[in-house]
């Protein structure tokens, strides 16, 4: 009895999910994959993927999406993603009067912790524009500012080969990468890419992993 009481505790814990480990970027390649514009319709898809393969992303969301599909943004966070906040209506915030930014970041603040319960600690900035103002006002929201290492164009180029392509072109230890998950294309073409990246040994983390604890800083820019 003993011996078959044993057995089914050993079964019973060998059928339990494995638990969560910290990766430590300083001794394994990483690599940080970004998603912008969602949440969008492909959103839901993109994640499932995401979790089949066990790796983490970062999502910069726009809020004006956000209140759309609040659902989405939760399950993002629950899969344990990173979330940021990508202005309220996508506009070139350099363009923008000082209030008008402090607008588009706030709302979007708000809009996410109300879908989520969490306010995000970084932003990105719509097409990448951004100057020495706009980080300061991020930082008057306790805002990190977080870009990227290399962009795939994914929405211009709308082909799931080219897409697979740029990024694995692209990819590097200590890497950012820019992608859409408003993208058809992107969403379809991840599985593939997320094999072939872990088969180069890439560990795939979260923005704030790849920080290793160092970040995201209000008002600092990174990479």
């Amino acid at each position: 009895m003993v011996i078959h009481a044993l057995l089914a505790v050993t079964l019973a814990m060998t059928s339990l999910p494995a638990q969560a480990t910290t990766v430590d970027c300083a001794r394994v390649k990483c690599l940080a994959l970004t998603f912008d514009d969602g949440p969008g319709v492909k959103t839901p898809t993109l994640l499932k993927t995401l979790k089949k393969a066990g790796v983490k992303a970062t999502f910069f969301l726009v809020g004006k999406q956000v209140e759309l599909r609040p659902e989405i943004a939760r399950q993002a966070l629950a899969q344990g993603h990173a979330i940021g906040n990508h202005t309220y209506s996508h506009n070139s915030l350099p363009a923008l009067s000082d209030n008008e930014i402090l607008d588009e970041l706030k709302t979007t603040q708000e809009a996410i912790e109300q879908a989520t319960k969490l306010r995000p600690k970084m932003f990105r900035p719509p097409y990448g524009h951004t100057d020495d103002r706009v980080l300061g006002l991020a930082n008057q929201v306790d805002l990190a500012q977080v870009l990227w290492t290399g962009t795939t164009l994914d929405w211009k180029l709308r082909d799931t080969k080219k897409i697979k392509a740029a990024v694995l072109r692209l990819a590097k230890r200590d890497g950012v990468i820019l992608m859409h998950d408003t993208v058809p294309e992107t969403v379809k073409v991840m599985p593939e890419i997320l094999k072939e990246l872990k088969k180069r040994g890439y560990h795939l983390v979260t923005v704030p992993t790849l920080l290793r604890g160092k970040g995201p800083e209000p008002g600092v820019s990174y990479p």
